[in-house]
């Protein structure tokens, strides 16, 4: 009886050890099938029996994954970077021809008549005014020669100014002949020294507001402004000059401050542009018979027509439609 009962009892553990070893085979079985689950969005929390010892601390992972807008912005700060390369180098080059303008040089020419007598005065003027004036600048003053009159040549000796003294010996009767004639003289002179520079015709009559001179420094080949003739007995002024569309010139008009407009040939005031003086060296290019020419031919009334012609290489002083006065010229 005792050994059946054993027999027996073994027998109900194996067969419970057996059921159980089942079921997990067929849970085990059938877990495996299921499918996985997919993150979400929403974060999981797991609560921890507090009976266990071990409490582990958040940890925050920061993963940066390339994405479509990362790269955009990455093209972006590529192109800025070019653009602030290509606006570094124009600054660059603006600078360069800012600096090259500073230190062109400025050639005034300035005939005084026989006919003026109070030049000494007007000489003066002129000179405090170009002293104020950036260098490099040279001054060509020329006058008819006298034996005993050394006036001019005293007070030009006295003013700091680089100049040169032109003295003609021809003699005239006719006041414009003899300015026209000393102009001439001192074209001549630039173009057999080979001055380079920018040239204007600076009459003593003429005042400046100082900022003119260094927009003329800024002329490539022709420029030109508009300029105000005071005339004192009639107590009236007239604008002269170029009409401009910002720097270029589109026209000529002659203005009187009465309210009053007329139209009429481009005659060109004889202060009222400047040139680069490398037009005088060249010939071939600019329709000259001659480089080195004589006095009696005609240089004042050869850059006076090419001013007018060449519309393409005029360039209007100020830039900013050259509206602005900056020189006036009294008339008497």
């Amino acid at each position: 009886m005792g050994s059946q009962e054993r027999s027996k009892k073994n027998f109900h553990l194996w067969k419970k050890a057996i059921l159980h070893f089942l079921i997990c085979f067929v849970m085990g079985f059938f877990t495996g099938f299921a499918p996985i689950s997919k993150p979400t969005g929403f974060s999981s929390r797991v609560t921890i029996s507090p009976s266990t010892s071990y409490s582990p601390q958040p940890i925050e992972l920061d993963v940066t994954i390339p994405t479509a807008g990362h790269n955009h912005s990455t093209e972006t700060a590529i192109i800025e970077e070019e653009q602030e390369q290509e606006q570094e180098q124009e600054e660059e080059k603006r600078d360069q021809r800012e600096e090259s303008n500073q230190t062109k040089l400025l050639i005034l020419i300035t005939p005084i008549g026989t006919g003026n007598k109070i030049r000494k005065a007007f000489v003066t003027r002129l000179a405090n005014t170009l002293k104020l004036v950036a260098k490099p600048l040279l001054w060509i003053v020329v006058e008819q020669q006298f034996d005993d009159d050394f006036e001019v040549s005293e007070i030009l000796r006295k003013t700091g100014i680089m100049y040169r003294h032109v003295v003609s010996k021809g003699n005239f009767t006719d006041v414009d002949s003899e300015t026209d004639h000393h102009r001439n003289l001192a074209l001549i002179h630039i173009e057999q020294h080979r001055l380079s520079g920018i040239v204007h015709f600076a009459g003593l009559s003429n005042v400046y507001d100082l900022s003119f001179f260094d927009e003329i420094r800024a002329i490539e080949t022709f420029g030109t402004w508009p300029v105000a003739k005071v005339y004192a007995n009639k107590e009236e002024v007239r604008i002269e000059g170029p009409v401009c569309d910002s720097s270029e010139v589109v026209g000529w008009h002659l203005k009187r401050m009465r309210n009053m407009t007329e139209t009429r040939a481009p005659l060109i005031h004889i202060s009222s542009f400047a040139f680069n003086s490398s037009i005088l060296w060249d010939p071939e290019r600019w329709g000259r018979t001659s480089s080195l020419q004589d006095a009696s031919q005609n240089s004042v009334k050869f850059v006076r027509d090419e001013v007018v012609e060449e519309e393409t290489r005029l360039k209007g002083i100020p830039a900013q439609g050259c509206s602005k006065v900056l020189l006036w010229v009294s008339e008497g």
